[in-house]
């Protein structure tokens, strides 16, 4: 190297700039001033924009991650109140529901009652009102059970009926249930008289354990009756009153080779589906008993003897 180019002057490495204190104190009073300029000639604003809208596409990818853990926990949150509120919803509706068979089934039996009290209302024979309980456990025979036994004066023999008509007879009473048997068991007899004609007959039950008919038997084949005719009690039997409605005729077959019709008929009352009844007195316990006849005085004669 040759010697004239070596001087005192430190290499640029070890150049010393202004001190720290210098640039603080420069800076400082450089920051001041922009800020005093920026209050008062608002210079700042359109660096500030142009930075907002050049860093607005960062921030966006920045939130996207929050955003989307924000929304997918409203989305769950959200799912989990409509699937609550539904279940809410639904069970309301089955309370509704339920209420509306209710109604229902009330409105049904209050316009049944009232029929019962209208029917009740043109009896002149005492009755006595009662609620069916269940039917009876024997498959082979149509009986149903009443609330009403022998402590509330039932009494067997009595006949039971609905807001519609006949039901049937009480056939076994207990302290405080009794046992009905209705018109369609094959050991129930009832006799009627036909409205329109005037004939009187035999109804009897039907053997079929699940028939809910009844059968006139021993009519001549002949006789004036046709589908349709209304058949009431005749009153003959010293149990039913008389006039009430029994049956109406359903269809009648005729055969040749027998002296006999073969008459089906369809019970007025709902033997199948009443609820409420009523019990009356049997028509004999209603008969005044008949007066003692007078015993005639004996005569004496003379040697005193009769």
């Amino acid at each position: 190297m040759p010697l004239g180019t070596l001087n005192g002057a430190p290499p640029p490495f070890f150049r010393q700039g202004p001190s720290a204190l210098s640039k603080l104190l420069f800076f400082s009073a450089l920051a001041v001033l922009l800020m005093l300029a920026d209050l008062r000639l608002q210079l700042a604003a359109p660096i500030r924009t142009t930075l907002a809208t050049a860093l607005y596409p960062l921030q966006w990818l920045v939130l996207r991650p929050v955003t989307w853990l924000q929304s997918g926990g409203q989305y769950f949150q959200a799912l989990d109140s409509s699937q609550t509120k539904e279940a809410a919803a639904q069970y309301k509706l089955g309370l509704q529901s339920q209420r509306a068979l209710q109604v229902e089934q009330l409105s049904l039996e209050n316009k049944r009652l009232r029929a019962l009290l209208d029917m009740r209302e043109r009896l002149s024979a005492p009755a006595l009102a009662a609620q069916v309980l269940y039917d009876a456990a024997d498959p082979y025979a149509h009986k149903v059970i009443i609330d009403k036994g022998s402590m509330n004066a039932v009494q067997a023999g009595a006949p039971v009926l609905d807001e519609a008509g006949i039901l049937g007879q009480v056939t076994r009473v207990y302290p405080l249930t009794s046992e009905v048997t209705l018109l369609t068991d094959r050991h129930q007899v009832t006799p009627i008289l036909n409205v329109r004609t005037g004939v009187r007959g035999l109804a009897f039950g039907q053997s079929s354990t699940r028939s809910h008919q009844l059968e006139l038997r021993f009519m001549d084949a002949h006789a004036d009756m046709v589908a349709g005719d209304l058949l009431t009690t005749s009153g003959v039997d010293g149990v039913y009153p008389p006039g009430l409605p029994v049956a109406r005729v359903l269809k009648i077959e005729r055969q040749a080779d027998s002296a006999f019709a073969r008459i089906v008929c369809e019970p007025e009352a709902r033997v199948a589906g009443s609820l409420h009844v009523l019990v009356l007195q049997p028509i004999g316990a209603q008969v005044a008993p008949r007066p003692a006849e007078p015993v005639a005085p004996k005569v004496k004669t003379k040697a005193g003897k009769p």
